[in-house]
């Protein structure tokens, strides 16, 4: 599977960390109504607060309030004071916190795990923000590539908090996938589904997928796929991923309806797109050896030169090659050439020269044939002893067989070829 195309769950972990900043605890006697605690049944005996002066609890205010916009400037300007100077051990939690929050954004995730840590050293915080803290720790932990650290943190806040959310165990899953301990993260990660029912994350069935690839249940990804394929039938993700398991299964009958079905509904948008869609018919036309490959062939080709006419797909020797490939598949020589030839001049190397010069070869155009074989191999091929040979064969056609003899003795020295070369001088009665 392309890990690349899957979006994995520390970039949600990061965004879930910053949606929410814990509320102050409120010192006023106006009788609104509390929300309700997030953990009654926690083992954690809550600490009386300390927090008693109202400027500082209007620049903890205003400090946490600057990090939720994203102010890292003016939330450090607010906070660092109060971690420094403030008697209020609370304050200090919190604006520890805070920080955290403002290093992450600074990609200095380190230096977040370090505020948080002393943040709950401190402990003089209620528990509704202490286990948040600690939970946020965990994802700190995950998106530091510190797994097992975050994993026990985890199950430190279960625990201690007794609460339990989907979110957790997802959190989990995804650490145990990039420990490599598949069955834990498939047991996490179905646990976190299960809890969440309908709400769960479209994200989780991403990472159950990449757990069930990578353990070798590849028939339980491609399941997952397809399902989310038919769920979201217009989802780039879901249909690249079930395209990418079709691949890898080799089921590329498969694999070529779904592209069919999906560039109908305009998923098939990318120079790789085009290029995958190209290679799957030129397979089934090869597959097709007791019937006619040239429909097939010419799909192949028409989806290369649609892809070029939206200039999606470029103009490039590799690309120019696959479009000669397909046209030999199908049989036409002709036009494979020419379009080996315009691939020519945009190669490296004289691979693309050699194929125009052997498709030239089978339809007698050999004195063209010669120059360009000739070429390919001044300019380098990766069979040399076969461009000599097709060489031999257009020398042959233009009846020069001593400049034949000479290409074959050259193909003589290649391992490759040395065999095919000694009979050609054999039957011809020249050299040993």
């Amino acid at each position: 599977m392309n890990h690349a195309s899957l979006k994995m769950l520390a970039g949600a972990a990061f965004a879930l960390m910053l949606a929410s900043t814990p509320a102050l605890a409120s010192d006023n006697s106006s009788g609104d109504q509390k929300a309700a605690p997030q953990y009654p049944n926690a083992t954690r005996k809550e600490p009386k607060l300390d927090l008693t002066d109202k400027k500082e609890q209007e620049a903890l205010s205003k400090g946490l309030d600057a990090v939720q916009a994203n102010n890292k400037d003016q939330a450090t300007q607010l906070l660092q004071p109060l971690i420094d100077s403030s008697k209020s051990k609370y304050v200090q939690a919190l604006a520890l916190q805070g920080l955290a929050r403002v290093h992450a954004l600074n990609n200095d995730v380190p230096g977040g795990i370090d505020m948080l840590k002393r943040a709950l050293d401190n402990g003089v915080m209620p528990n509704d923000t202490y286990f948040t803290l600690e939970l946020e720790l965990a994802q700190f932990y995950l998106i530091n590539q510190q797994y097992q650290q975050a994993i026990d943190t985890v199950e430190k806040w279960r625990n201690e908090g007794k609460n339990d959310k989907p979110e957790s165990h997802a959190l989990e899953g995804e650490a145990y996938y990039r420990m490599q301990k598949y069955p834990e993260a498939i047991a996490a990660i179905k646990q976190a589904q299960s809890m969440a029912g309908a709400k769960a994350d479209p994200r989780w069935n991403q990472l159950l997928m990449l757990a069930y690839n990578d353990s070798g249940q590849k028939d339980k990804a491609a399941e997952i796929a397809k399902q989310q394929a038919a769920s979201a039938p217009t989802d780039p993700t879901s249909f690249h991923n079930a395209l990418s398991l079709d691949i890898q299964m080799n089921k590329y009958d498969d694999a070529l309806k779904l592209m069919e079905d999906g560039k109908s509904k305009g998923l098939v948008s990318s120079e790789n797109d085009y290029v995958t869609m190209a290679k799957l018919y030129m397979n089934k036309a090869q597959d097709q050896a007791t019937q006619d490959p040239g429909p097939d062939s010419e799909k192949a080709v028409q989806t290369l030169q649609d892809g070029m006419a939206k200039g999606v797909v470029k103009a490039s020797a590799e690309n120019y090659v696959l479009m000669g490939d397909a046209h030999m598949i199908g049989g036409d020589a002709s036009a494979a050439a020419e379009a080996y030839e315009k691939a020519v001049p945009l190669a490296s190397d004289g691979e693309p020269a050699y194929k125009a010069g052997v498709a030239l070869v089978t339809q007698n155009e050999n004195s063209k044939a010669k120059q360009l074989l000739q070429q390919a191999i001044s300019k380098g091929v990766k069979h040399k002893g076969k461009a000599y040979m097709a060489l031999a064969q257009a020398n042959i056609g233009l009846k020069d067989k001593a400049a034949a003899a000479t290409a074959v003795m050259e193909a003589e020295k290649d391992p490759e070829t040395a065999a095919q070369a000694k009979k050609w001088l054999k039957d011809a009665n020249i050299g040993g």
